[in-house]
């Protein structure tokens, strides 16, 4: 019984350091696949498939993102070709080049930040009884 209840607490914090981790991708480093993370994840090489984690995403300025993204946090530095579904904040840096489109709750753009591609802020669901659309604030093309 003990053995038992040593495992799980083994688990427990195999699971919480997991959480609390960074993944990094290094730049040279290139990835074809989807990457799936509890934790936080840095990406400076580049990546060809889609992202879904629990964490804060970091793209650096030599990263490549083709693929969907989907996070709680962003701040991009790189490239990224494909949609975007941050829950929290989503921050473009001066450095920063888009091609897709964007949902997110909030949103921060550097001057010089490149963004091609539609922006929906706070959207909410459609209401399943209606099929009306709540309040939804859309952008088109940022340059």
């Amino acid at each position: 019984m003990a053995l038992g209840k040593k495992k799980s607490e083994t688990m427990a914090n195999y699971q919480e350091n997991a959480i609390n981790s960074i993944n990094s991708f290094a730049q040279g480093t290139e990835i074809t696949g989807e990457v799936k993370s509890a934790g936080d994840v840095r990406i400076d090489g580049k990546l060809k498939g889609n992202v879904n984690i629990k964490g804060r995403l970091v793209i650096g300025a030599t990263g490549h993102v083709e693929g969907e993204i989907i996070c709680a946090n962003c701040d991009i530095s790189g490239t990224v070709s494909g949609k975007i579904t941050v829950s929290e904040l989503l921050s473009l840096k001066s450095s920063a080049n888009i091609n897709g489109d964007i949902i997110t709750k909030k949103i921060s753009i550097e001057p010089g930040a490149m963004f091609t591609g539609t922006c929906k802020m706070d959207g909410k669901q459609e209401n399943q009884n209606t099929g009306a659309k709540s309040d939804t604030k859309e952008k088109n093309t940022i340059k």
